[in-house]
């Protein structure tokens, strides 16, 4: 039994297929998704969405935000922004982050929307970087 997955993100239909399972970073936390799943709609927050055929991880993306939605029979996600994890660049995520931190470090705390602009790139900034580490850990 599979779920629809489409991935969307502002420049193109990014993926169309059945898969076993999806889990995708909602902004509460992550979210697998299976077939005949409860219908739900979800912010995303920055993470990996991770495609499964049946047991094995099969492809990893990731995004820095959006939305999914999720029905008995399909999950939409529509992304802010999202990579493959295999095209993330380590020296560029490692340097995102440190632009990131200071940037969130000088802000005017009082200014609630740039605290809340920074807060959510450096959350994205370091779960990029988290996600190259728990790859390279896989791996080995």
């Amino acid at each position: 039994m599979t779920t629809a997955l489409e991935i969307i993100s502002p420049e193109q239909l990014l993926l169309a297929r059945p898969v076993s399972m999806v889990v995708i970073p909602g902004t509460e936390g992550d979210l697998g998704i299976l077939p005949e799943h409860s219908k739900l709609i979800t912010s995303l927050r920055g993470g990996m969405i991770d495609i499964y055929e049946d047991d094995v991880i099969v492809d990893r993306f990731f995004v820095t935000g959006g939305f999914a939605e999720v029905t008995e029979d399909r999950c939409t996600v529509l992304a802010d922004q999202i990579v493959k994890l295999s095209e993330i660049n380590p020296d560029d995520a490692a340097s995102e982050l440190a632009n990131a931190t200071e940037a969130y470090r000088t802000v005017n705390e009082t200014d609630t929307a740039a605290w809340r602009q920074a807060s959510d790139r450096l959350i994205t900034a370091q779960a990029r970087v988290d996600a190259l580490g728990a790859e390279t850990h896989e791996k080995r």
